[in-house]
């Protein structure tokens, strides 16, 4: 055998000829996605996992594959299958699929979380009210789609999961998703996880845009001491209230507010610390890989998956925006006291948007500490993102 027809039997049993200039487009976008993660460190944690599931599917396209049936990860399981005939990531994914991940994650965000700024400023309510604006805009704009010519648009099951990537909550999306339009989950979750590690460089220049230097100046006094009760008490109310009037969204708020009670009640520190270190950073692992490796270019790269990557940035944007207009609202209403720059934080990116309030505050005022102030709406985001999906399930399942 020649040394020519060996290298050439070599490459016939590489991976190289199997893949499409789908996949080389998607290796290209993991690439830039991972200098983000580790040069630039945009939230790497979450944008990391996900640039390497993106990368190992491309590369390998068969891993989400069945190796004995050979059935790929959007087919039907062939009845009688054993769990061991199943590829690695597919089994991983059935964790994102059943909305485990979603709950599992929500459970440690309640442990993460101190409702201490919202309790000090209620108002802050609203503005996480008011950022999830870019939920009913990407609704209408996904349901107006069908006006492209060629295209036959979204149902208004389709738009509604495509929608709530404008609450900048990726475990919500993923959860309305799988019950609405599993068929899409692979791209709305993609869509709706790095948008919110890129929340550093979307939220910045709209914030700039809809304010004033001298509303950015604006210093904001310190928030009153809430006592320990009053955080115990907060989230045993808020599941009652939500869930007995919206039902649908208890397996979200109901693990949100779990998490939150572990950590106030000062008696379950280990299952606290379990829920907020090891729980939360295993769970982001296997949802962040699953997740990226449900862009394989061949069946990421069409006309509806690039229409809900933009529609996710109209979302983001109006959400954003949204946030600050109602925050200028509440400055004329307080005459001077509220910085609109906290109000972009009432998308629910925990705690990434609250940073992004704190560091553009610091640009103009060196003596600004918006972080605890933004945390409010940030926090309150989180609450009415996951409200807005069950309200949306309530209607559309």
């Amino acid at each position: 055998m020649s040394v020519v027809h060996a290298l050439s039997e070599l490459l016939q049993e590489s991976g190289f000829l199997s893949l499409t200039w789908q996949n080389w487009v998607m290796i290209g976008v993991s690439f830039i996605l991972l200098y983000l993660a580790i040069v630039k460190k945009f939230e790497p944690l979450l944008l990391l996992p996900i640039a390497f599931g993106m990368l190992l599917v491309n590369v390998y396209p068969d891993i989400m594959a069945d190796p004995l049936m050979l059935s790929s990860y959007e087919g039907e399981v062939v009845e009688g299958a054993h769990w061991y005939d199943t590829g690695l990531l597919r089994l991983i994914y059935s964790g994102v699929k059943s909305s485990i991940f979603p709950c599992l994650i929500f459970l440690a965000v309640g442990a993460m979380t101190d409702f201490g700024p919202l309790l000090a400023n209620p108002s802050s309510l609203l503005l996480g009210a008011a950022a999830q604006l870019g939920i009913y805009v990407a609704f209408l704009v996904a349901i107006c789609a069908g006006v492209i010519p060629g295209f036959e648009g979204f149902d208004a099951k389709e738009a509604a999961s495509i929608a709530i990537i404008g609450g900048a909550d990726g475990p919500t999306a993923i959860f309305l998703a799988s019950q609405l339009a599993p068929h899409l989950l692979g791209p709305i979750a993609v869509a709706a996880y790095s948008y919110m590690a890129l929340i550093p460089l979307i939220q910045p220049p709209i914030m700039k845009l809809l304010t004033t230097k001298k509303e950015r100046e604006i210093k904001m006094e310190q928030l009153r001491k809430v006592s320990k009760a009053e955080k115990i008490i907060f989230p045993i109310v808020v599941t009652v209230l939500c869930i007995l009037f919206l039902p649908s969204v208890a397996p979200l708020l109901g693990m949100l507010m779990l998490g939150n009670l572990l950590r106030e009640s000062g008696v379950t520190d280990r299952l606290s610390d379990t829920a907020q270190n090891s729980l939360c950073n295993i769970v982001t692992i296997l949802l962040g890989v699953s997740v990226g490796a449900t862009a394989e270019g061949k069946t990421f790269l069409d006309v509806k998956t690039l229409l809900i990557i933009a529609i996710g940035l109209i979302a983001f944007a109006f959400s954003t925006a949204g946030g600050v207009l109602f925050a200028k609202l509440l400055n004329l209403v307080t005459k001077g006291k509220i910085n609109p720059l906290i109000g972009s934080a009432g998308v629910s990116a925990v705690p990434m948007a609250a940073r992004v309030s704190q560091v553009e505050g610091r640009k103009y005022n060196a003596s600004n500490f918006l972080l605890m102030h933004a945390m409010g709406p940030n926090v309150a985001g989180v609450i009415g993102s996951a409200v807005a999906a069950g309200y949306l399930l309530m209607l559309f399942k």
